[in-house]
């Protein structure tokens, strides 16, 4: 079996590296007689239908008992409060400097305390679809919060048969337990009016604090997975990752990485007209093995906004529940689905995996071209970086903006450009592991490193389909690049309506672009002790672009 469930009785001690102060005070909750096994899909299906306040809407799930439903299942709706988005503000870290864990072990034990005349619901998955990376997972809610509970199920792979079967033969990981995670919502802390959510990732275990929204869920149990990942020797992915296989035999594999609302998903799901056979691993999170270059995703759903499918639209078909909608009547007196972000933003569904028809767990193939998804107003739609180093720094640098995915604490610009290493705001490890990592893939992978912009380029909006179009043009080898000026290590993809002229005023912004990665990066060897410091290669790289920008003075 993949990750520890199980100890023998002399293994039970404090020098057994899979205990901690923290790790040990979540588990135990589990084990109260308060707690109550949820064994299968379908039992939390039907604790989730009587759940109150859940709208059980008249339409169907699509092929119900392929996902392990009962065939009249129903799409269910569930809505939040004030909350829909994920609270970046209420992390911590164990480990971390700053992070008391003594004082965070005590809110952890009191929170527990005050569950103990609540029923709590334990439920498992598993995370890692391929039997070269499966972890498994448990997390204990209250009850009122059934809806969460069924929803995480759904979005990781609930145990049956035949995934118990591939989880007893998967590979051992001999130093990582389960993951375990206790929540309650209901929470409540004057010091910490957002919520918290606390992180031991050494010792893969969380405890989620007053906090509805199911992203903080599914998140957090990612960063836990995509933790062990890292230290197991895969680079760990927030993105969409697929390949695009030709009459001929060839196939191009493509990872895209963004933050919400980048584009990551109508990428990695677009089909291009059916003009191409597409195989698509996932959409948001998978990790790459280090020593192959395979690919492997983390759930079989998709957990996907809801603003772009208007009720009719041929991709609700595949909905299995939605969060954070409103609901109407139709012309038959049916309940359904009011989308579009009409009643919040950031409306959710989970989709089920049958969206994709072309979907697989795992891609043998090593990744073709990497794309950072980005929205700085400085680049162009679409650059290719030519240098190892340079891809790697341009991807720890990635400048984008927020989203209403995401909930800010008060005073902070959602326009604002910001930098997200690797799209991945889930790190609780060092950032220099993923720097090495992805170095690695585009310096001995020899894979292509491209930065598309799908925001603004310096005031004009590029249209989804110049991001889409280009993309065809690079998987069938016809892009052809030019010089970005002097810049020896960075092209542009000339597009009509979107020419770059290197005049005074856009080198002066393409210097503002490049500073403020510099000054993030100057930043990070002072912040959290250095723990996220990149090499100097990173900011000499960086420094190298400004020299060269400062003899740019030809039209592109």
């Amino acid at each position: 079996m993949a990750s520890i469930t199980y100890f023998k009785r002399d293994e039970i001690n404090k020098s057994n590296p899979v205990f901690s102060q923290v790790r040990t005070t979540i588990e135990t909750v589990f084990y109260g007689n308060n707690v109550m096994e949820v064994n299968s899909l379908r039992e939390a299906y039907n604790l989730a239908k009587n759940s109150p306040g859940t709208i059980v809407t008249d339409l169907p799930v699509y092929k119900p008992e392929e996902i392990g439903l009962d065939k009249d299942a129903k799409i269910l709706l569930f809505n939040d409060g004030a909350v829909t988005g994920r609270c970046a503000a209420a992390r911590r870290i164990i480990g971390e400097v700053g992070v008391d864990t003594s004082y965070y072990a005590e809110i952890i034990r009191d929170a527990a305390y005050k569950t103990r005349y609540r029923k709590l619901y334990h439920a498992q998955a598993i995370v890692g679809l391929h039997e070269d990376f499966m972890i498994k997972a448990h997390l204990l809610i209250p009850e009122g919060h059934e809806n969460i509970l069924y929803n995480w199920l759904l979005n990781f792979q609930y145990i049956n048969e035949e995934y118990m079967k591939m989880y007893e033969n998967s590979k051992v990981y001999e130093k990582e337990g389960d993951i375990y995670i206790f929540s309650d919502p209901d929470w409540e802390h004057e010091n910490h009016p957002l919520g918290l959510a606390i992180f031991d990732p050494e010792h893969n275990c969380a405890c989620i604090l007053g906090m509805k929204y199911f992203g903080e869920h599914k998140k957090g149990t990612l960063t836990l997975a995509w933790g062990i990942a890292n230290r197991n020797g895969f680079a760990s992915c927030h993105g969409g990752l697929k390949r695009y296989n030709f009459k001929d035999g060839r196939k191009y594999t493509i990872g895209v990485f963004g933050l919400s609302g980048s584009g990551k998903s109508t990428i990695t799901h677009e089909k291009h007209g059916g003009k191409y056979d597409i195989t698509i691993l996932h959409d948001d999170a998978y990790i790459i093995s280090t020593e192959d270059k395979s690919s492997i995703a983390l759930e079989p759903s998709y957990f996907d906004k809801t603003q772009d499918y208007p009720l009719a639209s041929e991709a609700n078909k595949y909905l299995i529940t939605v969060q954070n909608c409103g609901a109407t009547l139709d012309e038959n007196g049916k309940i359904v689905i009011v989308t579009e972000d009409l009643r919040n933003g950031n409306g959710r569904a989970i989709k089920s995996k049958l969206w994709a028809d072309n979907r697989v767990d795992k891609i043998e193939e090593s990744v073709d071209a990497i794309i950072w998804l980005m929205k700085d107003p400085a680049l162009p739609p679409v650059l290719k970086i030519n240098s190892p180093i340079l891809a790697a720094t341009m991807g720890a640098t990635l400048a984008t903006k927020r989203t209403n995915a995401e909930r800010l604490v008060e005073g902070v610009d959602r326009d604002r450009l910001v930098i997200e290493p690797y799209a991945n705001p889930f790190r609780t490890y060092p950032l220099k592991d993923d720097y090495y990592k992805f170095k690695e893939l585009f310096e001995k992978g020899k894979v292509d490193c491209y930065v598309f912009n799908t925001g603004f380029f310096i005031d004009k909006k590029i249209p989804k389909e110049v991001t889409l179009n280009s993309l065809e043009k690079i998987i069938n080898g016809k892009a052809i690049f030019k010089p970005l000026g002097n810049m020896k290590n960075i092209q542009y993809l000339p597009i009509e309506g979107f020419e770059v002229e290197i005049d005074e005023k856009y080198i002066a912004i393409l210097n503002n672009s490049i500073d403020y990665r510099i000054g993030f990066l100057e930043k990070m060897k002072e912040e959290k002790a250095g723990r996220d410091r990149l090499p100097e290669e990173s900011l000499e790289c960086l420094y190298d672009i400004k020299n060269q920008i400062g003899f740019a003075t030809i039209k592109g």
